[in-house]
This record gives C-alpha cells, structure tokens and sequence, in this order.
C-alpha cells in the first residue's frame, strides 16, 4: 500500500525561498534516487541473507592422474645388457601385448661375440663332468684296494705270528732235550771219574749235550726272525695302505676342484643362455607405446639405458594431489574430495560442492608419513564410488585440482577466519593425522 502524500506546506509563512538552499535542495529527491535507495537495501538484505548461508571448508592441493598401484604407472623399458640395435618392431602408439618384441639389439662386448660360445660351453661342461666321473672312479677303485690291503695285512701279520708260535713250541722242545742231554751227561761225567765207562762214552755224551744246546739257540735264532717279521708284515702293508689313502684323498681334492669347475662352467652356460634371451627387448605388460628414448639403427646402448616409454593400458587411476604441511594435519583418509581436471569444461564453487559443476568425487586413500618436495605432502586420491565415475578422456600425467571437504560453518566465519589466517574447523574425532586407513594398526 502506497503511502498518503503530504499536504503542500505555505512557504510564504517561511521568511524565505527553500529552493535557493542546496541542502533544501538535497532533501527533494527525485523518484530515480528512491529507486537506487530500494536496490542498495535489498542487496544488502541479500548479502546479509548470504552471510548465514553455509560454507564447507576445504583445503587445496593440485596434483596430476596417475595410478594407485605401481604397475600401472607409465615406465620405461631399458636393455639389461650393453649392446646395439639392430631393429624395431614397434612404432610409437602402437598397442602392445606382454611379451610382444620390441627391440632387437646385437652384442659388443669382445668376451661374448663368438656366436657359438653357448655351445662351446656345454661342451667343456660335458668334459669337465666326464673327468669327474673317471675321478670319482678311481676314488671307488682306490677304496677297494685299501679294503683289499687291509685284509691282507690281517692274514699276513696272522700268518706270521704262527709262525712265531711254531718256533716258541720248538724253543720249549729243544730247552727240554738240553735239559734231559744235560742230565745224562753229568751221569755219564760221573761213571767215567769212578772208571765205570769209557772215554768215548762220555765224549759222545758231551757232544751230544753240545748239539741239543746249538739247536737251542738256532731254534731262539728263528723265534727272533720271525717277530720281526710280523713287524716288517704290519710296516708293509701300513706303508702300502698310506700311500693309497693318500692318493684317494688327493683325487678327492681333485674331485673337489673338478665340481667347483664344473659349477663354474655351468653358471657360466646358464649365464650366457640368459644373456642371449636379453638381445630381444619385450614387453612387460600391456600397454601403448608413449615415446622411443633412442632412435635409428645402429646405435649403441648402454648397460641399464631406457629405450622406451609403455603407458599401461588399463590402469588403475588415482590421483596425486600435493598438500601443504599445515593442511596435512587436517587430513585422513576416508575423507571426500573434490577434483577439477584441466581440460574439463566445470563451474566450480569449493564451499558448495552441491552446486558445482564438471567437478568429481574422491576419497583419500593414502596420505605420505614423510614430506615431499617443495615441502609438501602427497595425498592419493581414488574415484568415489558413490559420485559419478571419473572422464574416460583423462589422461595420466594430466593436472588436476582437488580440495578435501572439512566442516560446514556460516560465511560470515569463513570470511572473518580468512581475513585473521586462522586455520580451518574440524571436529574433534577428524583432528587425526589420518596416516593409516580406516580399521588399520600401526606397526
């Protein structure tokens, strides 16, 4: 309802003219100045309304796509061995399966340019084994004759002894008849001083006493003779054992030597069997040829050089996003994120995430324990599984901007936290560090 108009006011009661006053003058606005008056009210009104809105804290970070797990990040593909390149079987985009050959390279080390050197190796593989075998044999054939000797040595030393044994029992007999040819001469010595028998009784006596004793000793002599040699049996064949231990244990060695060769020698073939699988490059996933890091035929690599790019082919994309260390504290994983790619048309509002546009969800998966470079910290980041799936035409490598979602709090306390660099809000249960995933333990 409009207001009533004033009654006109009888200016001759006044003394004088108001219209010749710039401050009377002032007072009379115009119907324009009442219209400009209503628009700054109502903005006013608006902006106040605003202030009482509600605002979602964030915190920033740019980062680019890559991918959650290591082998699905773009790597390079070097030569394991110093060479040559003969061919390429590949162009640049190409897709390619695992294991499909990429790089053909020729050998340049003079140790291994002989091209038969794998077979020359088995063969000395095959000889070195064939004189170990013969060595092993002569080891069986020299324990044999040490088994042999040790036989022999007990029947010989047994023999011996019985012989020693033998002339032991004609000691004893011979002792005897001394004794008995003793006594009989002694009787006869007697008879003979009484005249009771004659001269040549008793000299035939005393030659027979002589006789029965010189057996004695000869009988002695022989006992002596054959001890000694049961002792010069038992040297012999000792003599005879120590020398076939000693050679058995010195083919033993050889033994020992021969199979550290032969070691070697097939190492050595095994070796160089791999290293002629190493003059073809294939590849280890699948993936796309990104860019060739050598070009040409003809060139010469190094032992560990890149030769290629392969960008995996289906990865698991993730996102990487770089945060400041007063933020990171703010953080933990589990926590939702928004994310802005370059390239991708979007109407962003951080604060109201409900409203913005070309703008995808995240979560955040893995937060760094250690700082990074430029003293930040790097936040991964996997699609949300409850907002709309990320671009298929993003690519690894892309920028992105991200900003984690904190508290809801009034306008009016962002602005006025903004203006004082107070850090953002969080609620006491999120004031974690957040370095471990949900339902993890610390180790």
């Amino acid at each position: 309802m409009r207001p009533r108009p004033l009654p006109p006011v009888d200016r001759s009661d006044l003394g004088f003219d108001p219209d010749s006053l710039y401050s009377a003058r002032l007072l009379n606005a115009s119907a324009s100045h009442r219209g400009f008056v209503r628009w700054v009210l109502g903005i006013l009104a608006v902006m106040t309304v605003v202030l009482f809105l509600p605002w979602q804290q964030n915190v920033r970070g740019d980062g680019e796509v890559t991918a959650l797990r290591p082998q699905d990040r773009p790597q390079t593909v070097p030569t394991l061995i110093a060479g040559r390149i003969e061919a390429w079987n590949v162009a640049e985009g190409q897709f390619v399966t695992k294991g499909t050959r990429l790089v053909e390279i020729s050998e340049v080390d003079e140790k291994f340019l002989d091209p038969a050197l794998v077979q020359r190796l088995a063969e000395q593989v095959e000889g070195k084994s064939a004189s170990l075998s013969g060595k092993s044999a002569k080891v069986r054939a020299l324990d044999s004759l040490i088994a042999a000797l040790e036989r022999n040595r007990v029947l010989s030393v047994e023999q011996a002894r019985n012989t020693v044994r033998r002339y032991e029992a004609a000691i004893g007999a011979a002792t005897a008849d001394s004794a008995v040819e003793q006594a009989r001469f002694e009787r006869r010595a007697r008879l003979f001083a009484d005249g009771l028998s004659t001269r040549t009784e008793y000299e035939a006596n005393q030659l027979k006493v002589q006789q029965v004793n010189a057996k004695l000793v000869e009988v002695r002599q022989e006992a002596d003779n054959a001890r000694l040699e049961v002792r010069s049996v038992e040297a012999e064949y000792g003599e005879k054992i120590a020398k076939a231990r000693s050679e058995r244990d010195a083919t033993r060695s050889e033994i020992g030597e021969a199979q550290s060769e032969v070691a070697k020698l097939r190492s050595q073939h095994a070796s160089m069997r791999i290293r002629n699988e190493m003059y073809h490059i294939d590849a280890p996933q699948d993936g796309y040829v990104v860019q060739a890091l050598r070009t040409g035929v003809g060139e010469t690599v190094k032992e560990g050089d890149a030769l290629l790019t392969i960008a995996p082919a289906r990865p698991d994309q993730a996102v990487v996003l770089y945060v400041k260390a007063m933020d990171v504290p703010l953080l933990k994983t589990g926590r939702k994120v928004r994310l802005l790619f370059d390239g991708w048309p979007a109407l962003q509002f951080s604060g109201w995430p409900s409203v913005s546009v070309g703008t995808f969800g995240g979560i955040i998966k893995v937060i760094d324990a250690v700082e990074g470079t430029q003293g930040k910290f790097r936040v991964l980041v996997t699609p949300d599984p409850a907002d709309q799936p990320w671009p298929a035409q993003v690519r690894m490598g892309s920028g992105v901007h991200g900003w984690a979602m904190l508290d809801t709090v009034p306008v009016w306390f962002e602005i006025w936290r903004q203006l004082n660099g107070f850090p953002p809000s969080i609620r006491a249960e999120d004031a974690a560090p957040g370095l471990y995933p949900p339902g993890g333990t610390k180790k």
